[in-house]
């Protein structure tokens, strides 16, 4: 609308000034060779401006013919550019699909029509992934250093290929030194994972402490890592420097109360004190919470001098804390079974064995029966019914980090190294059945088809033959 108006503001102006022109009549006389030429000042005004727009076209075409060449070379490049770019397109679409000779075809096209496109470095090294020239990827990463926008990206994948060739010390120092190049959260958990993972538990601390202030994690984020490390810490100097070990706990339950092994090492190092009633206080706040056969172990054990019965008595607690969790009722059957109560053992593990939602009786339970039976009748035909049901028997919780099953807590993954990795939880099922023996299958931490985009190492399938990492539940007693 606004431009409407300026066009017929101009308009107006030039109608009234040809009409003023028209009502003020002049001459306008030129003389050029020995000859004048007397016209009025309109017709002088029109031929003056007529003039002015031949000079300008001329001079436009003047400048044309000497802009040819630059044009002709701008198209040329134009079109170059947009071959290199769409080859470009058509190998990070052929990486995607794994598709190896559309991928390595497309970046040599992308890097003979793009001479410094970051974007070709990637492909070219990602091609180089595909077909498994490490040499050629660490090559093409190298070269991304040299310019500011493709440092970080060249720094990771140098990380990545040192990781795959089992070099902790060199992806370390790629992952220190692009943190230093940016605020990037896989160099902070790089930095973090490979610092625990050496058993640097102070230097992992503090990475904990610049990813936050980096605002690379979170403070929930932070305060979990921190409780898992001064939890590594305070179970490596346990026996050294107990007191120390026990601050170190004790710290780590206060931003996370839920941690088993935090809590169930704060009780055994108040019991090595003979502290009986704060140990017995954090372990019944812990397992009230969250039911553990490593808590119910050293709460049972939280005063050396206590008989069978006692044991009795304490197991009978744990179990009015967590009346519907398994682990109550096997820890007070074991405990009624040590104080050769075999009526009291076969009420606590009824409930398990009668179904209850829809379950079969576990591994542990079978073996718990089978105690009995030959702690109560000898070797008889129901001992070896329980065992043999055990082989069949669905597993028990356990300890699993990335596939692996261990039969004690870890700080990290035995596979990827991730921090806070184990989790308490129900293995699946092994292919074929079978329960007495359990473990897991996974990949090498780093294969060599990987992708640049995707590093971390994942759980393989169950029907997928690699190495096996087998653990044993301890038998019953």
């Amino acid at each position: 609308m606004i431009r409407v108006l300026i066009y017929f503001a101009v308009v107006v102006l030039l109608a009234l000034g040809v009409v003023w022109m028209a009502d003020h009549p002049g001459t306008v006389m030129v003389t050029f060779g020995g000859r004048e030429v007397q016209t009025s000042t309109l017709v002088g005004a029109l031929a003056l401006l007529v003039a002015a727009a031949l000079v300008a076209i001329l001079w436009s075409i003047v400048l044309f013919v000497f802009r040819v060449p630059s044009l002709v070379g701008g198209l040329r490049r134009s079109g170059r550019r947009r071959a290199g770019m769409a080859a470009l397109s058509r190998g990070m679409v052929a990486v995607g699909t794994g598709d190896q000779t559309t991928a390595l075809r497309c970046a040599a096209d992308a890097e003979k029509y793009l001479d410094r496109e970051p974007l070709v470095l990637l492909l070219r090294a990602q091609a180089a992934q595909m077909s498994g020239d490490t040499a050629a990827a660490e090559k093409t990463f190298a070269a991304m250093l040299d310019a500011p926008e493709t440092r970080a990206l060249g720094l990771r994948g140098l990380h990545i290929e040192a990781r795959r060739r089992d070099d902790p010390e060199a992806a370390h120092a790629y992952a220190e030194e692009a943190l230093k190049t940016a605020t990037l959260p896989w160099a902070g958990e790089a930095v973090l994972e490979h610092r625990a993972g050496q058993g640097d538990w102070d230097g992992a601390l503090s990475a904990v402490e610049r990813n936050l202030g980096g605002r690379l994690i979170d403070r929930a984020t932070a305060d979990r890592q921190r409780a898992v490390l001064n939890t590594a810490k305070a179970t490596e100097m346990a026996d050294r420097s107990p007191d120390e070990a026990l601050a170190l706990a004790r710290k780590a339950l206060k931003v996370a109360p839920t941690l088993v092994p935090a809590a169930a090492l704060a009780g055994r190092l108040l019991t090595r004190q003979g502290d009986v009633r704060r140990a017995s206080k954090l372990i019944e706040t812990a397992y009230a919470a969250t039911p553990h056969p490593d808590l119910a172990d050293a709460y049972l054990g939280v005063r050396s001098g206590d008989s069978a019965a006692d044991r009795l008595l304490r197991a009978e607690t744990l179990s009015r804390l967590a009346p519907r969790d398994p682990e109550s009722a096997m820890a007070l059957a074991l405990a009624a079974l040590d104080a050769r109560d075999f009526a009291r053992a076969r009420d606590a593990m009824r409930p398990l064995l009668d179904g209850a939602d829809g379950g079969r009786p576990t591994v542990k339970a079978c073996r718990v029966m089978a105690a009995i039976e030959e702690a109560e009748h000898g070797d008889t035909g129901a001992l070896f019914e329980w065992l043999q049901r055990a082989q069949r028997a669905p597993r028990d919780p356990a300890w699993m980090a990335d596939g692996v099953v261990s039969d004690r807590w870890a700080p990290c993954s035995p596979v990827t190294g991730r921090l806070d990795a184990f989790e308490w939880t129900t293995p699946k099922e092994p292919v074929g059945g079978g329960g007495d023996v359990e473990h897991a299958r996974f990949r090498p931490a780093v294969p060599a088809d990987t992708p640049l985009l995707a590093d971390k190492a994942q759980p393989a399938a169950e029907e997928e033959p690699h190495a096996r990492a087998p653990t044993e539940e301890p038998a019953a007693p």
